[in-house]
């Protein structure tokens, strides 16, 4: 699927679980998790944002994440795809989980804060319970690779 919007007027979206080994394992799975903070909605969640008109789903989610947070990634899995309704549209976002390799966050219109966390941690951070879901299914997908 590309492209934004689709047919039926839906929003198409895409992003990343961003997730990068622990410098530390407080027995979290070792690993930690980036949220971002959109003051424009003030909320916490994963990167993630509009697909460009024609926009491979993956390759948007990869651009949203590099812009957001600084950072460049390794993509894994597809996670589930969240479907809700947003300013009175449907909305549709696909996720993947991805490891981040280089770069550093600065902050930006869109994204004024970065916090990598514990998936624990994570969890309470997260605004909605749809990117708490995906956690979850990160965590999943990393001990069945």
């Amino acid at each position: 699927m590309t492209g934004q919007p689709a047919d039926d007027g839906t929003v198409l979206a895409a992003g990343c679980v961003l997730w990068r080994r622990s410098p530390r394992d407080g027995g979290d799975g070792g690993i930690e998790i980036a949220v971002v903070h959109r003051p424009k909605y003030d909320d916490w969640s994963h990167p993630k944002g509009k697909l460009k008109r024609g926009e491979d789903p993956l390759r948007g989610a990869l651009r949203e994440v590099h812009e957001e947070t600084g950072y460049d990634c390794v993509p894994g899995v597809p996670l589930p795809t969240a479907r809700y309704v947003a300013n009175g549209r449907p909305k549709e976002v696909h996720y993947w989980a991805a490891e981040a390799t280089d770069g550093h966050f600065v902050p930006n219109r869109e994204v004024d804060r970065l916090l990598w966390l514990p998936p624990s941690a994570a969890r309470l951070r997260l605004t909605h319970e749809r990117d708490r879901e995906l956690v979850d299914a990160l965590l999943d997908a990393l001990r069945t690779a």
